[in-house]
């Protein structure tokens, strides 16, 4: 796979240089296919051509990661001088090393050159000399310059970019992880306590309370690997939790559960309620007076709608405004995952704790 890029790579340059060359000729200057050319002339094009070449990649490949993207720019600066003026002359002396030229330059007038050994295809003497810094060349060079510049910067800004998402990505994923991993003990510690305590008495509902845990167990440790489930199989889980509660509950909690609406296709992060369902258990349930607990879950639209409810206990009052490592995170794990996608409001009425939260998918 990574060699077929490589390939993918290296021909499509080869494409873009054959294109910048030569397309130009063949469409601004049609008359240059009747164009005589010397054997010099053409073997000085070539050298150009290389030249320019070369120069792109030196640039693209040394120049700019070592000097540019350092803050070097006198020595940025020096080298692209440097390159130009390399340019201007050393492409036309190698070529006149290589090829005799028909013409030299004798007394400000060109005339023939008697080292001349090949076929003329000139057929008169050039009327003026091309100035060292020639116009065309200059320009030529200057616009590779540009070109090569912005696309090297432009490529190492978005890999720049590219590895700090990736990495903000996975302090993300890592915390999330952890924030996960911190919602299954402290899940257990709590559901362990009841169950602790049904077993001291001796009482025959241990036993059906310990499956539910069991089937808890088994979601928490399959379903929570996920960063999404279907929202059904988390309201199964509510429920089960539900009941896995009431076996400690007397007859003095009502307790009301349900859940309507799209649950069947939307998807939620797991364990994203369960905080704020055993927060209505632990700092709602009395055991000498009239104790109230409300839990609903629907859907409208895109938006996931949880509510829920419980009288404050008199003797847990104090405890409500600071509900645990539960609710700090669940703030958090909404932050990282629904970012200005969700609406999380705790407040007091009349003696009851509420809770509402609207999740936008």
């Amino acid at each position: 796979m990574r060699n077929d890029k490589s390939l993918i790579t290296i021909f499509t340059h080869m494409v873009a240089w054959a294109c910048f060359f030569f397309v130009p000729y063949l469409v601004f200057f049609p008359r240059l296919r009747e164009f005589s050319m010397s054997d010099n002339m053409l073997t000085t094009i070539i050298c150009n051509n290389i030249f320019i070449v070369l120069f792109y990649y030196f640039n693209t490949h040394v120049l700019v990661p070592r000097l540019l993207i350092n803050k070097k720019w006198g020595w940025y600066i020096l080298s692209i001088a440097a390159c130009l003026g390399a340019f201007l002359f050393l492409p036309k002396e190698i070529a006149n090393f290589l090829v005799e030229p028909e013409f030299i330059r004798q007394n400000n007038e060109f005339i023939r050159n008697p080292d001349f050994k090949g076929i003329p295809k000139l057929t008169r003497a050039p009327r003026r000399a091309r100035p060292i810094a020639d116009p065309y060349n200059t320009v030529l060079f200057l616009l590779v310059f540009a070109f090569g510049t912005c696309i090297s910067v432009t490529q190492r800004w978005l890999k720049t970019e590219r590895t700090r998402k990736e990495t903000e990505n996975e302090k993300l994923n890592t915390e999330l992880s952890f924030l996960k991993s911190q919602v299954n003990p402290h899940f257990f510690f709590n559901t362990l306590n009841n169950i602790y305590s049904l077993a001291v008495v001796r009482s025959e509902k241990t036993a059906p309370a310990v499956m539910k845990l069991s089937s808890i167990m088994r979601y928490i440790l399959t379903e929570t690997e996920r960063n999404l489930v279907p929202l059904r199989n988390e309201v199964d889980f509510i429920h089960n939790f539900i009941e896995l509660q009431q076996v400690r509950l007397t007859d003095k909690v009502k307790l009301n559960f349900s859940a309507t609406g799209d649950i069947e296709t939307m998807l939620i992060a797991p364990l994203i309620f369960i905080p704020f369902v055993e927060n209505a258990f632990k700092y709602g349930v009395s055991t000498k007076e009239l104790s109230n607990i409300d839990i609903t879950i629907n859907t409208n639209g895109n938006k996931i709608l949880f509510y829920a409810s419980n009288n404050i206990v008199a003797s847990e009052s104090n405890l409500m405004e600071n509900t645990g490592i539960g609710i700090n995170n669940v703030k958090r794990r909404l932050e990282l995952m629904y970012p200005d996608r969700h609406q999380l409001s705790t407040t007091i009425e009349n003696k009851t704790y509420v809770v509402k939260l609207e999740i936008t998918t």
